[in-house]
C-alpha cells in the first residue's frame, strides 16, 4: 500500500493530499529515511511524522483488510515528542 494512502487510511493525516505535502517537504521518515508519497509500506515499518510542534514515531502493525478496520489498529506509537514552540 502506498504510504500516502495508508496515513490517510490509518487516520494520522486527516487527507491524501496532505499527507503527500507532507513528504514532498521532507517531514515524514520511513525506517529513517526520508519517504516519498509512492513508497509501499509494509508490516515492520517505522513511520516517523513531523507535524511542527510535535513528531509522531509509530510502527505500522498492520495493512487495511477492508473498510471497517479501524485506524487505531493499523499502528502502533512508538514514541511522541513534542517540540518548544520557540515563542
Amino acid at each position: 500500500m502506498r504510504l500516502d494512502k495508508y496515513l490517510q487510511v490509518s487516520r494520522l493525516v486527516r487527507r491524501r493530499t496532505l499527507a503527500k505535502e507532507m513528504c514532498v517537504r521532507g517531514q515524514v521518515r520511513v525506517n529513517g529515511g526520508v519517504a516519498k508519497a509512492g513508497r509501499d509500506v509494509s508490516v515492520g515499518d517505522v513511520i516517523a511524522l513531523d507535524f511542527g510542534w510535535r513528531v509522531l514515531e509509530v510502527e505500522v502493525t498492520a495493512l487495511p483488510a477492508g473498510v471497517g478496520t479501524k485506524g487505531r489498529e493499523l499502528y502502533r506509537v512508538v514514541r511522541v515528542e513534542r517540540k518548544d514552540p520557540g515563542l
